[in-house]
């Protein structure tokens, strides 16, 4: 007699083990699955963020501007030339200036070509450091600091007929004029206005008494319980050659109506101001240097006082951060730069992505890398 139960029971484990086996390859797809959908994400993510817009030069300090119907991008060229790396900036030894347009964002990019050279300065002595752009009387004009021959950054401006240029340089600095970074702004009844300055190496701290003191200190006044150093504005001529009044102080305060101090490195200016306006206010923002966050604050005149609102973009690859917000066919868009081709902190490029707003106007933090 055929014993069937230990048939039975031959047959039930080998459908148990068939189950577990099943089970277990469930199981290894499952994860699997999850694992090649998540390197699918991140590849994705990655994809996704923005690439420099040219890699054939090094570019940064990016000044966006809509000139008629296109894209201008006026930014530093920055270059190798084999100068030790140190506080006031030396490592940044540009000596040109090349022009970038587009017809649209993440459309083509054109390289204009040198539009203004050093050599083409006759006041200037080194390194020619972050441009911007404006145009007025059917003429753009392009501001530039550059080191005079006795090595003190002054403000200079160029003119052209085309906004690709090239430019044709004023024999002569702006009269007055100081420190780094110049970014003009025209106000919708026709003023323009110039915001400038930087510490460290932009030297706005040597200017604390109202002269130049070339033996200064080489980074801030080191006051850190004091209100901090100010960016400053200047309201131009209507020539947009000159100084139409006495440079004023940017203040910054917080919530409270208090300045911030100069301790208060996380929200304090430090180089690279930039205007634009939005629902009637001005947002004045700028980087904080040794801390790396664009940050920005909101005022109701361009001259302000401005209150402190956050961080518009968090540190970038790269010492150095450099901004400018323009709005394009309805939306706006932040220009930056951080070192992704060449991973050094004097050697940048330029990178455009969207910038966005809450429904109150303040603007949400930007994760250059999509955190």
């Amino acid at each position: 007699m055929v014993n069937h139960s230990k048939t039975y029971l031959s047959l039930f484990a080998l459908a148990i083990c068939g189950l577990l086996l099943g089970a277990c390859q469930n199981k290894k797809t499952t994860q699997e699955t999850t694992e090649t959908t998540a390197a699918t994400t991140d590849s994705a993510g990655t994809k996704d963020l923005p690439k420099p817009l040219v890699s054939d030069i090094y570019t940064a300090d990016p000044s966006a501007h809509l000139f008629a119907g296109k894209i201008y991008i006026y930014p530093s060229h920055d270059i190798d030339a084999g100068v030790k790396e140190d506080d006031e900036g030396a490592h940044f030894a540009m000596n040109d200036y090349h022009i970038l347009s587009m017809d649209s964002i993440n459309g083509k990019v054109t390289d204009h070509g040198v539009a203004l050279s050093i050599k083409d300065i006759p006041w200037a002595g080194r390194q020619l450091w972050a441009p911007d752009a404006a145009f007025k009387n059917g003429t753009y004009y392009l501001y530039f600091p550059v080191k005079d021959k006795q090595d003190v950054f002054r403000m200079g401006v160029a003119t052209s007929k085309s906004p690709s240029g090239p430019f044709k340089a004023e024999p002569n600095p702006i009269p007055g004029s100081f420190s780094i970074d110049p970014a003009v702004f025209t106000d919708t009844d026709g003023n323009s206005y110039m915001y400038f300055g930087g510490i460290w190496g932009g030297q706005l701290q040597r200017w604390a008494t109202g002269k130049y003191e070339a033996n200064g200190s080489k980074t801030d006044l080191k006051k850190d319980n004091e209100p901090a150093i100010s960016a400053k504005v200047v309201r131009m001529s209507k020539d947009m050659l000159r100084f139409d009044e006495p440079v004023k102080d940017v203040k910054i305060v917080d919530k409270d109506g208090k300045p911030l101090l100069g301790g208060d490195h996380d929200r304090r200016f430090f180089e690279g101001s930039w205007m634009h306006k939005y629902n009637g206010k001005y947002y004045f923002s700028y980087s904080t240097g040794d801390t790396h966050y664009l940050a920005y604050a909101v005022g109701d005149s361009p001259y302000g006082p401005f209150t402190y609102q956050g961080v518009i973009m968090n540190p970038v690859k790269g010492w150095t951060t450099h901004h400018s917000i323009v709005e394009i066919n309805g939306k706006w868009y932040i220009f930056y730069h951080d070192t992704e081709l060449s991973g050094k902190t004097h050697l940048r490029n330029v990178k455009v992505t969207e910038l966005k707003r809450n429904s109150d106007g303040t603007i949400q933090t930007i994760e250059p890398y999509g955190k």
